[in-house]
């Protein structure tokens, strides 16, 4: 009985890396967000566009998705990972197909930013959860790492894809193609998420500490957003993840503008391997010297490379193309880090039973830190035809989360105390 019994531990265990790998693969498809600056750059002159109008759809498609995440977090939670997935197939999908068929600044929001933005809240809410619930605490960050970096990756093909398939079809059916592709590509993925059965232990997982029966581990939303970490967290995520994105949303128009490098698919393409790996360096990285000391490292070092990037033109060594690649990846990995360090905390201090809903609370973080930089970044190009003031602005709120880190410890909230408790048992 006892070999029955682990035969099916491992052959569940086999299916949570099944889970694992489909998430990857449906957020190497949603990952297309951080190909904006390529898309944004082929954007026909004759449409009239400024870089502020270049900003809209990243920014409202970066807003949308982090507010989506709340009640996809619930939905897939309540219902399946499997329905939201698909849902967010199916809204990827035609909004890229709808913004295929237009020229207009609001067009392109409605499509890209609010229904392909929403798309990728739903299919990223779902991919996370159903992998992460398969292990144990001990490979939390790995396994957050490992789904989260198919989106970080992306890029990787879709820039040097995006830019053969404009140059070869034109823009707007380049953008259809893709709508289609995302399309059957996340629907098909999405069948294959599946959470574990109510009461399953993971193999991994050591038993419960006898001393912590009074400690609560599972937070309802409500319950968290009446601790102080929630905000914490939420500043600090807001932070990291709105200077990545900012250099992501004008990577290619920075290597273009500021230094003169016309390859700047290629810098967009390197981020995305740094953005890749970060994610699964700091993910096992936190496992074995903790969330908080990788968080202090990954903030300090990206307001570093923000400052140095700040610094480059085409007539200083910062400016030529390998120390651009450079910085790009580096930027790219300290970004990624936050997209594991971040629900691998929420799930360390909150738990995992409502796990996909809470971490959509911290999610909105990442959302309104792009929106906020983005625009930033784009506002100040307009006005003073250069990028420094927004760098500068976004290294200093880097250095600000740094230090919230020695104020982040985990949050204590003890259960009611039974009756047996009170009689002494």
């Amino acid at each position: 009985m006892n070999e029955e019994t682990a035969l099916q531990q491992e052959q569940i265990q086999n299916h949570g890396w099944r889970v694992t790998f489909a998430g990857m693969g449906i957020n190497l498809a949603l990952g297309i967000l951080y190909t904006w600056s390529v898309i944004s750059k082929h954007i026909p002159a004759d449409w009239g566009w400024d870089e502020d109008d270049k900003s809209l759809p990243y920014m409202f498609a970066c807003l949308i998705f982090s507010l989506v995440m709340v009640p996809a977090g619930r939905m897939q939670d309540k219902l399946s990972p499997r329905i939201v997935a698909t849902i967010g197939g199916v809204l990827v999908g035609l909004g890229f197909i709808l913004t295929s068929m237009t020229t207009s600044v609001a067009a392109f929001v409605f499509g890209f930013g609010v229904l392909a933005g929403a798309g990728i809240g739903f299919g990223y809410a779902s991919a996370t959860p159903p992998a992460v619930k398969w292990f144990g605490p001990a490979k939390t960050g790995m396994i957050a790492g490992i789904v989260v970096s198919g989106f970080g990756l992306a890029s990787v093909y879709a820039s040097f894809v995006t830019t053969w398939l404009i140059g070869s079809f034109g823009f707007q059916t380049a953008i259809l193609i893709w709508g289609i592709v995302f399309l059957v590509t996340v629907v098909g993925l999405a069948q294959l998420l599946k959470p574990p059965p109510p009461g399953y232990k993971p193999l991994t997982a050591g038993p419960a500490p006898a001393l912590q029966s009074n400690k609560k581990e599972d937070f309802r939303p409500a319950e968290m957003l009446g601790t102080i970490q929630f905000y914490l967290l939420w500043f600090m995520y807001a932070c990291g993840a709105g200077a990545g994105l900012m250099i992501i949303s004008k990577l290619a128009a920075i290597a273009d503008k500021q230094v003169g490098i016309t390859l700047g698919f290629l810098l967009v393409a390197v981020l995305a391997v740094g953005n890749g790996a970060g994610r699964v360096v700091a993910g096992i990285l936190s496992d074995k010297i903790g969330r908080k000391a990788t968080m202090f490292i990954c903030f300090v070092s990206q307001a570093i490379f923000i400052f140095l990037i700040s610094k480059a033109k085409s007539e200083n060594a910062l400016g030529t193309i390998p120390v651009m690649c450079l910085l790009s990846a580096l930027i790219g990995a300290n970004y990624g880090a936050n997209l594991s360090l971040f629900p691998s905390i929420t799930k360390d201090f909150y738990g995992i039973r409502n796990f996909g809903v809470n971490y959509g609370l911290v999610f909105t973080a990442w959302g309104v830190g792009g929106f906020l930089l983005a625009k930033l970044a784009g506002a100040m190009y307009v006005k003073y035809q250069a990028f420094a003031i927004a760098y500068y602005g976004a290294a200093a709120l880097l250095v600000l989360a740094a230090v919230m880190v020695f104020f982040l410890k985990p949050p204590h909230h003890s259960l009611e105390i039974t009756s047996s408790t009170d009689i002494g048992e």
